[in-house]
């Protein structure tokens, strides 16, 4: 093999809808007795399936020729130790991006989009017949990168959660967290559904979301009068962020006033659970990959000094 550099590239793969249905069902002719049973359309599972293993080959082939190839599947990704140097590609849609992101420390990304008529991709400006040109461009230095803000959870024994888009803190399940929450001089107990601390890439996600259920009852309770709008799309490198609390419940024991915020690096949030065993803290929708947030534990939301590298 004569590649025209040394340098590592890590290509970062996922399972299809079709891999999970056969490891759920163990062939695939059960996988799809299950989807047409239900009504739904297996050639389709089987189209994106071919596509993404024709897109997963071409992209070694080419990867190969242009550095140290290395395949990685996302189920490895919370054990695997990346080395500084390492270029990152990332072949998937833009979760995939981001779920990789939260693991890395500078080192840049290049997403790729493997079915550009399937997925819009946000994160995935390249398609594979691109990476040819866009990898020697990187090892040049001929690419700029667009920097993403990260979210950080640390807890007090220890641990650090990291999030691309956003942190929720709550309860496991459809039940009510109790906690303290504190702000600079701002400290009250709470009891609510979550806390979404969002960064600017989220901004337009879970967040926009909540703001917008928000602003829709502010505005019926103000029989027809404008609200104040409150930002729900900043830059993804915005050194701030913006929690939002779901359904803060008053009582005699529990405020809601704290409910909306920014947090920087030199005004972070201190929550403290109240609950026993059903709090937990996760990043980016994954709920399994998650830390417990038992009582007593103390958690600082803040901006993180880690930051994301997504080649443009």
């Amino acid at each position: 093999m004569n590649r025209t550099t040394e340098n590592k590239i890590i290509l970062i793969v996922r399972k299809t809808r079709l891999d999970e249905l056969i490891s759920r069902h163990t062939t695939r002719s059960q996988a799809q007795f299950y989807v047409e049973h239900l009504g739904a359309d297996f050639s389709d599972y089987l189209r994106e399936h071919q596509r993404y293993q024709e897109m997963t080959a071409r992209a070694g082939e080419i990867l190969s020729d242009l550095g140290r190839l290395q395949v990685l599947d996302r189920a490895f990704l919370p054990n695997f130790l990346f080395g500084e140097t390492d270029t990152v590609v990332v072949l998937g849609q833009d979760g995939l991006v981001a779920n990789t992101l939260k693991y890395l420390n500078r080192q840049p990304v290049v997403g790729v989009n493997p079915d550009p008529g399937r997925w819009d991709g946000v994160l995935l400006p390249f398609t594979v017949p691109d990476l040819p040109k866009v990898i020697p461009d990187l090892f040049d230095g001929r690419r700029k990168i667009r920097t993403i803000t990260m979210a950080q959870a640390s807890l007090n024994d220890g641990q650090v959660l990291y999030g691309v888009n956003d942190l929720f803190i709550g309860p496991k399940s459809h039940t009510s967290l109790r906690y303290s929450i504190r702000q600079a001089k701002q400290k009250e107990n709470q009891s609510s559904s979550g806390i979404i601390v969002s960064t600017g890439l989220g901004s337009t996600g879970w967040l926009k979301s909540i703001l917008a259920g928000a602003q829709g009852i502010a505005k019926a309770q103000m029989s027809g009068k404008s609200s104040t709008a409150v930002p729900s799309n900043f830059p993804w490198d915005a050194r701030f962020l913006y929690y939002s609390v779901r359904e803060p419940f008053p009582s005699r024991t529990s405020s809601a006033n704290m409910v909306f915020g920014k947090v920087t690096l030199e005004n972070p949030l201190h929550l403290v659970s109240e609950t026993p065993d059903t709090g937990v803290i996760f990043s980016d929708g994954i709920e399994k990959d998650f830390i417990q947030f038992p009582s007593g534990m103390e958690a600082v939301i803040s901006v993180s000094a880690r930051v994301g590298q997504l080649v443009i």
